[in-house]
């Protein structure tokens, strides 16, 4: 039995070239996308739209980068799962921040490890 509905994640980045990738990426592995153009958008965006399921976003962003974000959306009581995507690499962060749900680098592996890691924290059994 599975649901007709496909998750809904908040990709977030300030480049909109990466955020449709990034998009194209979650979408081809079966999931619904919304962009946000920052962590500002994303925080409406957020508020604005209770189906979102889970969050990946950009590490550098101008204003509000991937971690500020995070520790807003937490603030603010949302739960979701959050994915950070990194252009460097994702380990000195992962100890930095341990509650981030999952850090990824972003490298030719990731059109793998992020519908993986998004399906995993999701719960969803993907075979």
């Amino acid at each position: 039995m599975s649901s007709d509905t496909p998750a809904t994640i908040l990709v977030v980045d300030d480049d909109e070239f990466t955020a449709e990738l990034t998009g194209l990426i979650l979408e081809s592995a079966g999931y619904a996308t919304l962009l946000a153009n920052g962590g500002l958008d994303a925080l409406e965006k957020m508020a604005d739209d209770t189906s979102i399921r889970a969050v990946v976003s950009d590490m550098n962003m101008p204003f509000i980068d991937g971690v500020q974000l995070f520790e807003e959306l937490r603030q603010q009581g949302f739960k979701q799962p959050f994915v950070l995507i990194t252009g460097e690499d994702a380990a000195p962060l992962r100890i930095a921040h341990p509650a981030i749900n999952a850090i990824l680098t972003k490298d030719e592996e990731l059109q793998e490890t992020l519908p993986e890691m998004v399906g995993a924290l999701l719960g969803e059994n993907r075979t």
